[in-house]
């Protein structure tokens, strides 16, 4: 529907990458709802494959992996409908204009520098604020890489606009405010969550990073950075053949012989030629 120099985006079916992601998230969660909730497992065996920054410190590294995979199993389906919802929402527009390929490159790069972030602000902050801005020692859910998907949507579709949660209209600019707005209304509440106070801040940072064009801002700086190294290998080899020329020029080198004593003249005057 065209209105001006907005465009309402309709449903479009979720391509392959965006379906497997979905069913992949849907089956672990339904994986430890039964284990938890009919199985007797202990909560360890669902927190073990949970974000936790001391855990990964210590070489648990595959929690940075699996966090991003984890949502609520036991007392409420809210954790994993948003995320299924949130998936369905935004990422079918991008993965048709991406490709599945990249699709997913961004997915995963998307969580772990989400998580990143929230591991950074973990070590880096004062003992006193964290507490306070970490209260849980343990962190997942793909909420942050939601709001990546949204950011990156937003820049991608600039212009457009879409219904939110297929309720709301709102343009791409408002979807930017709106996702920086709430994120930082959860801190101020003091709203604990199960991803954590930092880790939707990283996710719009990757959203910006990954996702803001084609290339991504962060590919553009590669290729610049790459460019400039290739420019000064270039100069170098410029400069050493301009060397090896200047080298390789013939000379006449004066011998090392004296004079020849008279009478021993052998008709090269004391002198050899190169």
């Amino acid at each position: 529907m065209e209105h001006g120099s907005s465009r309402a985006i309709g449903f479009v079916r979720p391509g392959p990458a965006v379906t497997g992601v979905m069913i992949a998230l849907g089956a672990i969660w339904l994986m430890f709802a039964l284990a938890l909730n009919w199985g007797g497992a202990s909560e360890d065996l669902f927190f073990l494959f949970c974000g936790n920054t001391e855990r990964i410190l210590h070489g648990e590294v595959w929690r940075l992996f699996t966090a991003p995979l984890m949502h609520v199993a036991t007392g409420s389906l809210a954790d994993i409908f948003l995320a299924l919802l949130g998936l369905l929402f935004l990422t079918p527009e991008l993965e048709k204009k991406w490709g599945s390929a990249r699709m997913l490159r961004f997915l995963i790069s998307s969580a772990l520098i989400s998580y990143g972030v929230q591991m950074l602000g973990d070590i880096l902050t004062p003992a006193g604020l964290g507490r306070r801005l970490f209260p849980s020692p343990y962190w997942f859910g793909s909420w942050p890489v939601l709001t990546a998907v949204a950011m990156a949507w937003a820049l991608s579709f600039s212009g457009q606009t879409v219904r939110l949660f297929f309720v709301l209209p709102i343009s791409s600019r408002g979807l930017v405010v709106f996702l920086f707005v709430a994120s930082v209304l959860r801190v101020v509440a003091n709203s604990i969550s199960s991803e954590g106070f930092l880790s939707p801040f990283g996710g719009m940072l990757a959203g910006w990073l990954l996702g803001g064009s084609t290339p991504s801002p962060l590919r553009r700086a590669y290729l610049k950075l790459r460019l400039a190294q290739l420019d000064r290998e270039a100069s170098r080899g410029t400069r050493s053949a301009a060397q090896r020329r200047k080298d390789g020029n013939l000379r006449v080198i004066e011998g090392g012989r004296g004079k020849a004593p008279s009478g021993d003249d052998d008709g090269t005057g004391g002198r050899m030629l190169h």
